[in-house]
């Protein structure tokens, strides 16, 4: 009897079931419901990183479905090479870019704190709830987000991309570098002039809220 040999990405083991490699290989074998499973686990995430890298939570909500579509478009070309989480970033972080650039010469929208990034966003990259309850202390964190949006917007996107990756999204510099395709270090050394960058550009928003 012919037994055909599939990759191991169709075949997993009890304790691999429901992963994003077997979700993956269900999708890859027409499985629609499987892929909406990838898209529930990973949109808010997606969102949350969009509208952190664009500084727009419509337009992330916009490019969030774009970065699905292609992906679903082009899983046949996914090898498994790294993790179906980093294809996807990588994937979200070009279109970003390309987001950016288009737009370059046109004025930043402000980033509206009083709205949600998204409800299924994980707790890991949302901002860190506000549970003081006094209204002074609440109004100058508002107004200490706002400015370092503005102040992130302004930042080369390199140099963005790496601290919204880490800072933000809470991504290890090994998943970054694969994401970027770049070597560890240079992920290490724009991180450490993204965060310098960002210092001294609130130093002076700092100087004079104290």
């Amino acid at each position: 009897m012919l037994t055909m040999a599939y990759p191991e990405v169709f075949e997993p083991g009890e304790e691999e079931f429901d992963s994003d490699a077997w979700l993956v290989g269900r999708a890859l074998e027409n499985d629609v419901a499987a892929f909406e499973q990838l898209v529930e686990r990973y949109q808010g995430k997606i969102v949350g990183y969009a509208a952190r890298m664009l500084n727009d939570n419509e337009e992330a909500e916009d490019v969030a479905q774009e970065v699905f579509i292609k992906a679903y478009r082009s899983l046949s070309n996914f090898r498994g090479e790294s993790a179906f989480s980093t294809w996807i970033y990588r994937i979200t972080t070009n279109l970003c870019i390309d987001k950016m650039r288009k737009r370059k010469r046109r004025p930043q929208q402000a980033y509206s704190l009083d709205e949600p990034l998204d409800k299924t966003e994980d707790k890991g990259s949302r901002e860190i709830p506000d549970e003081s309850g006094e209204p002074n202390i609440n109004l100058e964190r508002e107004e200490l987000r706002q400015q370092v949006r503005l102040v992130m917007a302004e930042m080369p996107e390199k140099m963005r991309t790496v601290l919204v990756l880490c800072d933000m999204q809470g991504l290890p510099y090994e998943q970054i570098a694969k994401i970027l395709k770049c070597p560890i270090g240079t992920v290490k050394s724009r991180l450490f002039h993204a965060r310098a960058d960002l210092g001294r550009r609130l130093r002076p928003y700092m100087s004079g809220a104290q």
